[in-house]
């Protein structure tokens, strides 16, 4: 399991003075509120702590600035990075649940045992989330609702399902 979560993306620079807009990937943006810290990964595992200073919402964006990051050339090398959060610090989960990063390449068997591929991506739609899972006959979207997905263990990375007609 991922030892951190990603929470944003750091789109661009807003304004001259350190300020970032951030595209949310939670679940609850307003959860920015209550950060503290993120961290932003670098190469090699390592990551850089950044403090927050101050949030505020624009439109679909977090506007963030950074303690001690005051001008646009302290922010500007870090467009399109992820902004992650230790994993304790993550929003509870509701049963049946599941941190995107969990999913991310999880084996995905039928319930006849046929291997179907790996998670390569969740899409989030208004109704349900779409599990994108390629392997070997190509990629294959599958809903994530009760008839279709049977079981998910992240301890064993994998994910049971039931081959829905038309899928």
């Amino acid at each position: 399991m991922e030892e951190y979560l990603r929470v944003g993306i750091l789109t661009n620079t807003h304004g001259l003075k350190g300020e970032v807009k951030v595209l949310p990937t939670t679940e609850d943006p307003e959860r920015f509120l209550d950060l503290t810290r993120v961290f932003v990964p670098l190469e090699h595992g390592k990551r850089r702590e950044l403090p927050l200073e101050s949030v505020r919402f624009f439109k679909q964006f977090v506007i963030v600035k950074f303690a001690g990051l005051d001008r646009i050339e302290d922010v500007v090398s870090m467009k399109g990075c992820d902004l992650e959060i230790p994993r304790e610090e993550g929003l509870p989960l509701e049963e049946g649940e599941y941190y995107i990063a969990d999913l991310l390449d999880m084996e995905v068997y039928t319930d006849e045992q046929e291997f179907l591929g790996t998670i390569r991506d969740v899409i989030q739609t208004g109704a349900n989330d779409v599990y994108v899972v390629r392997g070997e006959k190509g990629e294959i979207l599958l809903p994530a609702i009760a008839e279709c997905v049977l079981s998910v263990s992240p301890e064993e990375n994998r994910m049971l399902v039931h081959r829905m007609k038309g899928l």
